[in-house]
């Protein structure tokens, strides 16, 4: 019985493994104008198993084993850079990810007004 357990234990901790990757709990990066931005997500992770044997009133034996996995995925925000300059923006629990990308107004307002200094200093 113990092999079993090791292998499908194995099976488990091998899909959890490839699942709990870094594209999974950061996502990919994209542009918005100068700012690039981070997905950050939280992944939680569990996986229980179980075993036993035993003999029944006619002499026959029985063994069985069992295990499973699950993985919770959610969004807490953005890692947002510029230049040397970076900050998080929280999705917050209330809204989940519609709160990180209601800030996306502010990100352009201060990408548009940086660019406007630029332009009035070269002017």
């Amino acid at each position: 019985m113990d092999l079993h357990f090791e292998e499908l234990m194995g099976k488990v901790t091998d899909f959890l493994k490839s699942e709990a990757k870094s594209e999974t709990v950061i996502g990919e990066p994209f542009k918005l104008g100068e700012f690039t931005c981070v997905p950050v997500i939280k992944v939680g992770l569990g996986f229980g198993s179980g075993g036993g044997e035993g003999v029944e009133a006619k002499g026959r034996k029985g063994e069985g084993v069992g295990a499973g996995g699950g993985i919770g995925i959610e969004p807490i925000g953005f890692l947002v850079t510029k230049g040397e300059e970076i900050s998080f923006l929280e999705a917050g629990k209330a809204h989940g990810l519609a709160a990180a990308f209601e800030k996306v107004p502010d990100l352009i307002e201060k990408f548009v007004a940086e660019r406007n200094k630029k332009e009035e200093v070269v002017a």
